[in-house]
């Protein structure tokens, strides 16, 4: 139950939301919310009988099973989490708008996922009484193999896409990330990176129509949504601008034989890195080299410096050696390092496992599950070689192994598209993206801290070294450090554009522009979503974040 306190600001947000959606009627207790909900949902469904089978709710024996499945990160699975009233996990999509209408006509707050690979948790996590849809259910891929394209339920994985993409060809792929248990909906909606992006782009820039609900529980597709609003939800964020259920995406021409390797390197490490940072962005496009910089334990037993090179060719091991000896000798590539295979293969090598099925690309749940907390940034121009060491230094006083620096290649067709062509701003001029990792498996007050505190004392470091005014931000590693919106009263332009410029720059203000048509009373909403001017209540929310 909630604390006076709580309850009186829950009052407040319910008096709120009753202002906003008149129609609205609720009790103050969660046993009436969740009666109306479900009444709610057995009127507004097309088999009300099937309803049951779809909900559950903490005296359900599975509720905690269905709720913790797809969280990877164990900050947001203690007890003291926020739990949610329902999980709705519908089988089709008129179930999944009649959630979205009776969850607004409730006063309830909406929260929606797809894989559970969010980084703070604002997918499954809330201060007011909320609902989880939850789309796993709705992960049907249907593979045009002539047209090469592809529909793609929001709840398919990563891995399921590159699973049935490899069945039907040899030479079609798709540009999205290296893990395959991240879930569609959330990935495409932040723009979604990749091996292939230097040369096909972002996920987001291959995606040609979707299917929306829309806050009045309409389903629409790129025609009737319109450009303004297909451009938002390429990029700017899962359940800010509706629930997308399906996305149609281009597939692209990959050769029957592609190149993977991980050189490991613990000998040159700086000169190695320095060099790297002006050859990557201008390899051919084929070539995706990124770096993994993290501590390791030498052979005298003290920590030393070790880089990774995670390299995907398009094309054979012959060409790869020879462009790596041309403009990055000091590399020392050996054709043993280098394993020649299918598109399909490497999506599943490239993730890191090895030895094991194609069909493991199928398994949706990801067997590492930790404490963890991530922040991103983008850099301008290449760093000192001093500036690399004094790098070093701060990763050598975390935990051997358990920090990661992972450094993303520009250049290629990255560089090519223009950054107003959809929310994802960060193109041309930029050098590489950081991806700051550091995990731990004791969950004390102690230990988060001591975690938590090193990878902000770092990221305050680096800021020198990175992009500045705005120091941008990638919106798939979603970082509550730098800014939120307020969880209870209103959130300002002011205040919202403080995180909203480091994700999206100059697009922000588009962005504002197509939530105020689109959902101008804010029922999607969370601690970092897109604002409308008109209104900032309340009255209910959601978020879709992988």
């Amino acid at each position: 139950m909630a604390t006076s306190a709580s309850a009186t600001l829950l009052k407040f947000c319910f008096s709120l939301a009753l202002f906003c959606f008149p129609f609205i009627a609720f009790a103050s207790d969660n046993h009436t919310h969740h009666q109306y909900f479900f009444q709610c949902l057995s009127l507004n469904s097309a088999n009300s009988t099937s309803i049951s089978k779809i909900i559950y709710t903490p005296i359900n024996s599975t509720y905690t099973s269905v709720l913790d499945l797809s969280i990877q990160n164990l900050r947001f699975r203690t007890p003291y989490v926020p739990k949610p009233l329902v999980i709705v996990t519908p089988l089709d999509v008129s179930e999944a708008k009649a959630v979205v209408y009776c969850t607004r006509k409730t006063g309830l707050q909406l929260l929606v996922r797809s894989g559970g690979h969010d980084y703070e948790g604002q997918s499954y996590i809330s201060s007011a009484p909320f609902v989880i849809l939850d789309l796993s259910n709705l992960r049907s891929i249907t593979i045009d193999v002539e047209d090469a394209t592809a529909w793609v339920g929001s709840g398919a994985t990563l891995g399921e896409v590159y699973y049935r993409i490899g069945e039907k060809s040899k030479t079609l792929g798709f540009p999205a990330g290296i893990c395959p248990t991240v879930g569609v909906g959330g990935h495409f909606s932040g723009g979604g990176y990749g091996s292939m992006m230097r040369k096909y782009g972002l996920a987001a820039d291959n995606i040609i129509d979707a299917h929306i609900i829309d806050v009045n529980g309409n389903l629409l597709d790129r025609e009737s949504m319109g450009e303004d609003h297909f451009w938002a939800i390429r990029g700017g964020g899962g359940g800010t601008f509706g629930v997308v259920v399906s996305w149609k995406i281009k597939l692209v021409v990959v050769p029957e034989t592609v190149t993977i390797l991980a050189a490991v390197r613990t000998e040159n490490v700086t000169n190695l890195v320095h060099k790297w940072q002006y050859i990557a962005p201008d390899f051919p496009k084929e070539l995706y080299m990124s770096l993994i910089l993290q501590s390791a334990v030498g052979q005298d037993g003290n920590p030393t410096m070790r880089a990774t090179f995670n390299t995907l060719y398009l094309g054979g091991v012959d060409e790869l050696l020879n462009i790596t000896g041309t403009r990055f000798p000091e590399l020392g590539l050996t054709r043993e390092e280098c394993l020649e295979t299918r598109w399909v293969n490497s999506t599943l090598i490239f993730s890191g496992i090895t030895g094991q099925p194609l069909e493991t690309l199928l398994n949706r749940r990801s067997n590492t599950r930790v404490y963890f907390k991530n922040k991103s940034d983008y850099v301008k121009e290449p760093m000192s070689e001093t500036v690399l060491e004094e790098i070093w230094e701060w990763i050598l006083k975390e935990d051997p192994g358990v920090e990661v620096m992972q450094w993303e290649p520009y250049g290629g067709r990255m560089s090519e598209i223009s950054e107003s062509a959809l929310p994802f701003p960060h193109r041309a001029g930029n050098v590489f993206k950081i991806h700051y990792m550091t995990s731990w498996t004791n969950g004390s007050a102690e230990e988060s801290n001591r975690h938590l505190n090193w990878i902000r004392s770092f990221y305050g470091f680096m800021a020198a070294h990175v992009s500045k005014s705005p120091r941008s931000a990638y919106l798939n590693y979603r970082d509550l450090d730098i800014g939120r919106n307020n969880e209870y009263g209103s959130t300002s332009y002011e205040q919202a554009s403080v995180w909203g410029t480091k994700y999206f720059n100059m697009n922000f203000d588009r962005l504002v522009k197509v939530k105020t048509a689109v959902d101008p009373d804010n029922f999607f909403r969370n601690e970092q979503s897109v604002p409308p001017f008109s209104q900032f209540s309340q009255c209910g929310s959601g978020s879709y974040i992988e």
